[in-house]
């Protein structure tokens, strides 16, 4: 235990060692909710150095790990002279073993934003309810993909059609407070 702890608190793994330990407050920040895993995205972009498609504290924590380990694992096999060639092994080691490692977890973080309930906002549906009011309503919407939805909907009082079942309405509008659709019929 005395030669692990002497070799973390030594050059060149006392970088890494110090860097790891703002690796593992951060994500015990993020497990307790104080901040988001993609926190930094905006700040930085590591598609530069290969390291793309996964969020730049993925990879940031993936890089700091390798390279403490690898460094960690170069001073003890080596002399402590050789410091200065361990550091630049542990760098470039770790920036080719992130590198392939986050090709294969960029599958989990995909460019695009999930579907949303204002996807629905522009298109037609079918009244499934007997009326339609301002407390009351039902509707079946087909999404672009094809996929089909029930969803609530609600008439202002002020308008003078009445929407009943089997008639097509325009979802208009999104009330994420109620969580319905504002229909108008089309």
């Amino acid at each position: 235990m005395d030669e692990f702890l002497r070799n973390v608190a030594a050059f060149p793994t006392l970088l890494f060692t110090s860097a790891l330990v703002v690796v593992l407050g951060f994500w015990l920040l993020v497990l307790l909710g104080a901040v988001g895993h993609d926190g930094f995205d905006g700040d930085l972009d590591a598609s530069a150095l290969g390291l793309g498609g996964v969020p730049v504290t993925v990879s940031a924590s993936l890089f700091i790990a390798l390279g403490w380990f690898l460094s960690l694992t170069g001073s003890v096999l080596l002399a402590a002279a050789l410091g200065p060639l361990v550091l630049v092994a542990a760098l470039g080691g770790s920036w080719w073993l992130t590198r392939l490692l986050v090709r294969p977890l960029a599958t989990l973080f995909p460019d695009e934003p999930g579907p949303s309930r204002h996807d629905f906002i522009g298109l037609t549906c079918t009244i499934r309810t007997g009326r339609v009011d301002a407390g009351f309503g039902q509707a079946e919407v087909t999404a672009r993909d094809g996929s089909t939805a029930v969803v609530q909907v609600r008439q202002s009082a002020e308008d003078a059609y009445a929407l009943s079942s089997g008639s097509s309405a325009l979802l208009y509008a999104y009330d994420s407070a109620g969580e319905f659709f504002w229909v108008a019929p089309s």
